[in-house]
Parts: C-alpha cells; structure tokens; sequence
C-alpha cells in the first residue's frame, strides 16, 4: 500500500521544508486536540465531588478558548503547507509529462492512443496529487493522532477499557487490506477504459463531417453508448468496493462504542475509573472515528495513486526513438547534403519502405521529389526531420554524420510543410508567427504576399486577426496550405521541406507560390515532394521514385528526354490542363 510513497521519496525530499513544517504543526495540533476532552473530563468530576468554583471554571473555559484560537491558526498554516505541495506535485508532473510527450517520436503515439494520454494529464494527476495532500494527511491521522489517542485513553483513563474497546480493529484492518487490493485492480481498469472513452471521443470529434457524409450518427452513437456503459460498468465496480469502507468501519466503531460504554460503566460501578474519565474516554472514541475513517481512506487514496503512478511511470519509462549524440560534432550551417545507399523501414513495417537511395545536394538547390501514391516520397523527406531512428547507409551534413549533429540544431535549419497541415486554433497571425514570434510586420506581410494568401485575408471580416478555429476548420483546403507555407517562409529556414503541400491549390495560384520561393530562396535548399509535375518543373534537380527507389533522376529536360514515367505524367497533365482552360473560354464566351 505505501509502496506509492517510496515512488514519490524524490519529490518529497525536493519539499522535505514544506512537508517537515506541514507534519510538525500537524502532529503538534494533534496533541492540543486532546487536551479538550480530558479538560471536560476534570470538570464533570468537580461537579460530581462538588469541588468545582467559578474561577476554576472560568480558567478551564478560557485554556478551551485560547487552544481554539492556536488550533484554527495552526491547522490554516499546516492545510496551506500540506495542499500547496499537492499542487505543486501537479503542476510538476504535468510540466514532465507535457515535456516528454514533445520528444516523443511517432513510434510513441503509435502505441499509446491520444485518450489514454489525456487521461493521465488529468484523472491520473489528480489521484496522485490526492496522494501528496489528502494522502498524506490520512497517513498522519491514521498513524500519528491515533496512537496519542490511544495513549491518552490508555494511560490516563483505562488501558483495560482501550484494549476491550479495540477488539475489533484486527478485523478492520484486515478488511482494509483486503479491500485494498481489489481497489488498486478494478481502479486501473477504470482508468483504462476512461482513456479508451477519451480517444473514441476524440475521434468523432475530429472525423465529424465524415461521420455525417457516411450517415453513421446513429452507428457513432451507439459505439459511444457501448464505451460509456463499460465505463459506467468499471467506475461502478470501483464504487461497490469504495462504498464498503464507511459501512465496515462504522459497525466497527459502533462496536467499540458499545464495548466501551457496557465496559466503562462497569469500571465506573467498580470504582476503578471516575464518571469524568469515562465521558473522556467516550469523547476520545468518538475522536477515533475520523482516524478510523482516514485509515480506510488511506488505503483508497494510496491504492487509486499507486494505480495512477504506475500508469504514468510506464509513459516515463518509454525512451525516445531517436536521441542525441554522446559527443555532437558542431556544425554551424547545412552545406551539402549527402545520402549513399540508405535503406529504411518504420519500426512497425516488416518491409523496407526505401531502398538504396542514393542523392547528392548542394547548397542552394531545389529539389522535387515525385512519384505514386506510396512509393516513399514522404518517408526520404522524414529522413531529414529525424523522427525515426535512421535505417542503414549513409545521410551526411556538411560532410558530418547526421546521426553526430545535435538535434536541436538540426531542426533549427528545417522548415516543414507537411501534407497534412495542422493549425492552430488561433488567428491567422499568431499561427504565421508560430515559427517566429519575433519578426517584424514587413516580414510577416511579405511572407503573406510570397504564399499568395493575402487576397484571401483581406476578404475575411477580421482580417489577420480571423480566428481559424480548431486544425483551421474555417479555412479551405488551399488557404490552410498557404497559411502553412508563409509559416514556413516566416522562420526563413535554411532547408524548406514542402511535402505535396501545393495539391489544394490551382495551377495558377501554384505557379505564383513556386516563383516566389524560387526568388525568395536563392542560395538556400529547397525540398518540394508533388504529383503535379508542373509544380517541380523548375527544380535542379527531380528525383522520380517507385516502390521506396529511385527509378529516375535529372533536370526537367533531361526526364522529358529520357521518355520514362515522369515524361508520361509531365505530358498528360498538361494535356488535362490544357482542355481545362480550352472549356473555361468556351464557357466565358
């Protein structure tokens, strides 16, 4: 049960301040709290001897009084110190999370869905600042106020009245226990499902309009139905147990009540203690139900933390795919770009998904990279992000081992427009500047201009202060690819990566964007994967690829020469673009 404690010992010893004045005010509180009762006690026995005076009345109420006042003072200072550090743990475990889910590479999001990682950021963190506040304040009152409790009942009213009184505790205990483990079990498979609710959820609400076009509403509602009563189910099996602790340890006090009473009275009768330590004696089992509460409550809260720890100690414990170098060799700018025979597979793929690939870039050249769907234009780019571990052969930088140059480095000289293109829900300002919060208006405005997207702006009511909405659903297809490219061009990268990220736009608006980066980009490399040729017609280099190789490579005229596929692509696209604007001034006219 406390195991969870051991896990969270660093945190702890990070605030052993704040925990060592929460649990001394604490313990120290839990002494005054006793005073009271054996105060109560003296005076029921003066009045029963007729020895009470007003004085001495007035002095016992006016200590009543003023530990009132040092208790509330004290239980403000010990509360404030104990559940700061619950939040403190929160918002600290939070902050890694968040840190760890952005180093994580795709393999991670792979095999942990989106919902199960929603729930860790919010019910698991909650059960586990529970366990650092509400936790370890059970643990005190469990411990701590229940053996100067006892104390108190032992040696200054009876200790043969608290051993009788507690005879039944050895069973409770042993029901706490057995409780316990069946919380810590069905706590987890809650949790569990909650993360499967989150992510179906998450689902719907992402694939919306398709659920609609497809008339599956009804179908969508009853998976959502399904999802929610296994929730249901699970949360309820945790609520059966969990509704067992205050019945078991009521009938248990209720039990030592009895005892205590049947017992005490004939001690009483016996002479053996007075009518005024019997009522303390009763006050004091009365104090004891809230230990016994705390105990029962500890075992529920350490158990749902334990559960929640381990969850999110498994998410810790995965290691990014792709890490940086022990010794990172410092490279100032990205000169040539190198590949000789790289081959590549996902993790998940049997199969290599590029084969031998082999391509020289200088700096300052603009490359197009085309081919069908599928043959591994995407997977050569991603070689450069570095979000997979790399395959076999050779990728070098300025004539250094990529794998060798620090990672932060290396994504500083990228700039990446991929396929497909998120935004965030902000104003079309704030995603532009996203790369580059620091840049001047000129820049911004110019980089509106070169992606061709300030005509579309100035239509909005709001202009560059339109809010996109969540992934940019406010926008088309192309003003989305457009935002995304002045993103890109605002960062001014030394390596721009334009992954089939002109296919929303039409020919016209495409040939514009291209000229002006092929002006903008002078003397820096440029990547631009596509399946109009027209779109890497004008680079120095097209790679033409099929099945994860390179089938074709050369200039534009040199693939038109070589009559191969890039040739038969190039050829029927115009042709289909041609009678497009053949039809267009047939309508016009």
């Amino acid at each position: 049960m406390f195991s969870v404690l051991k896990k969270l010992l660093w945190f702890f010893k990070a605030q052993w301040k704040r925990y060592t004045l929460a649990l001394s005010i604490l313990i120290f509180v839990s002494f005054l709290e006793v005073i009271p009762p054996r105060l109560i006690g003296v005076v029921i026995d003066d009045i029963h001897q007729g020895s009470l005076t007003t004085d001495r009345l007035m002095m016992i109420m006016g200590v009543m009084l003023g530990l009132m006042v040092v208790i509330y003072g004290l239980t403000y200072t010990w509360m404030r110190q104990l559940f700061g550090g619950a939040f403190v743990i929160e918002r600290l475990l939070r902050s890694r999370l968040m840190g760890h889910l952005m180093k994580m590479t795709p393999t991670f999001y792979e095999k942990n869905k989106s919902g199960d990682l929603m729930a860790m950021a919010t019910n698991d963190l909650k059960a586990i600042s529970m366990t650092a506040g509400f936790g370890v304040l059970t643990l005190v009152d469990a411990t701590v106020f229940l053996v100067i409790i006892l104390f108190m009942m032992g040696f200054l009213v009876s200790w043969k009245l608290t051993i009788a009184a507690f005879l039944p505790l050895p069973i409770m205990a042993w029901l706490m226990k057995r409780y316990g483990k069946i919380i810590h079990e069905r706590f987890t498979k809650a949790q569990n499902s909650f993360g499967e609710l989150n992510d179906q959820v998450l689902e719907s609400i992402s694939g919306v309009r398709v659920v609609r076009a497809f008339v599956k509403e009804k179908d969508d509602q009853a998976q959502f139905k399904a999802t929610t009563d296994d929730v249901l189910k699970k949360n309820i099996a945790v609520a059966r147990i969990d509704a067992l602790f205050e019945p078991t340890i009521k009938i248990l006090v209720g039990l030592s009540y009895m005892i205590g009473l049947g017992y005490g009275a004939f001690l009483v009768f016996n002479n053996e203690i007075t009518l005024g330590q019997l009522v303390s004696f009763n006050i004091y089992l009365g104090m004891l139900i809230w230990p016994m509460f705390a105990f029962g409550e500890l075992m529920n809260i350490m158990q749902r933390g334990n559960a929640s720890l381990d969850r999110l100690n498994d998410t810790f414990s995965y290691d990014a795919d792709v890490k940086n170098s022990e010794h990172p060799v410092v490279v100032a700018e990205p000169d040539t770009i190198v590949m000789e025979n790289v081959s590549f597979q996902y993790p998940s793929s049997p199969e290599l998904v590029l084969s031998n690939i082999s391509l020289q870039v200088k700096r300052g050249e603009t490359i197009g990279i085309v081919g069908k769907t599928g043959s591994g234009k995407t997977t050569l780019l991603k070689q450069l992000l570095r979000e997979y571990p790399f395959g076999t052969g050779s990728l070098k930088i300025s004539e250094v081992d990529m794998e060798r140059i620090d990672l932060q480095t290396m994504k500083s000289w990228l700039g990446y427009v991929p396929q497909d293109h998120f935004l965030f829900s902000k104003t079309i300002r704030e995603n532009v500047r996203f790369g580059r919060p620091d840049a001047s208006d000129y820049d911004f405005y110019r980089v509106l201009d070169l992606a061709s997207i300030t005509k579309d702006i100035e239509t909005f009511p709001n202009g560059i202060e339109t809010t996109v909405g969540e992934k940019g659903v406010s926008l088309s297809g192309g003003q989305k690819q457009r935002v995304s490219i002045a993103r890109a061009l605002l960062k001014n990268p030394h390596i721009l990566i334009l992954d089939d990220a002109l296919s929303a736009v039409d020919a016209k608006t495409e040939s514009t964007i291209i000229t002006n980066i092929r002006n903008e980009r002078k003397g820096k490399t440029t990547f631009i994967t596509a399946h109009r040729m027209s779109a890497v017609s004008h680079a120095d280099q097209i790679v033409v690829m099929e099945a994860g190789r390179i089938i074709e490579k050369g200039t534009h005229d040199e693939l038109m020469a070589s009559h191969g596929w890039y040739k038969e692509q190039y050829t029927a696209q115009q042709i289909k673009e041609n009678l497009k604007n053949e039809e267009k001034e047939v309508h016009s006219s």
